[in-house]
């Protein structure tokens, strides 16, 4: 079973209790119509089970599929340089339908950012690097597509649809 190469570190978008029993990490494309769904099912996996699931997001932009998936990676990166990686992340996925690049300003306009820093930001070379080493450990990791789950450094390779089912238990 291929595990998570990394490992969790610093580096890494996280959410929920540090020191949770269930580390769940996504390798996941914001444009991606699976992902989205999956992304529900994670709000509701961290509705049940609380301080126990520390949830973490990896972007795997599948761009020759997905025409702004690596300019929703880039738009969320630069969110997290404002501190705002999370609403960001819900709001890509609540509102990928409409994905384009007008979505992207006018999300961060609704986040409040500073939009001369969040364009400046990016188009930096630091957070097209964050994305593709995102990327690269997922291929490292053994992901072929999205969304990919590993739970505990492990491979989930279930239905995303079922993971519910297989973390409570």
């Amino acid at each position: 079973m291929p595990t998570l190469i990394p490992p969790v570190n610093a580096l890494d978008h996280a959410t929920g209790a540090e020191h949770a029993t269930i580390e769940l990490v996504e390798y996941g494309d914001f444009q991606c119509p699976y992902c989205r769904e999956a992304f529900f099912i994670v709000k509701e996996l961290q509705q049940q089970l609380g301080d126990k699931l520390r949830f973490i997001f990896r972007n795997f932009p599948l761009s020759e599929a997905h025409e702004y998936a690596m300019d929703a990676a880039l738009a969320a990166e630069a969110a997290a340089l404002q501190q705002q990686f999370w609403p960001m992340h819900d709001a890509l996925y609540n509102r990928q339908s409409d994905l384009d690049e007008t979505l992207l300003v006018t999300l961060a306009t609704e986040l409040g950012l500073d939009l001369h820093k969040f364009s400046n930001d990016m188009d930096t070379p630091r957070l097209l690097s964050k994305v593709e080493a995102d990327f690269e450990s997922g291929v490292r990791s053994g992901v072929n597509g999205t969304p990919t789950f590993y739970v505990n450094g492990k491979r989930y390779d279930g239905d995303y649809q079922d993971l519910a089912s297989f973390l409570v238990r």
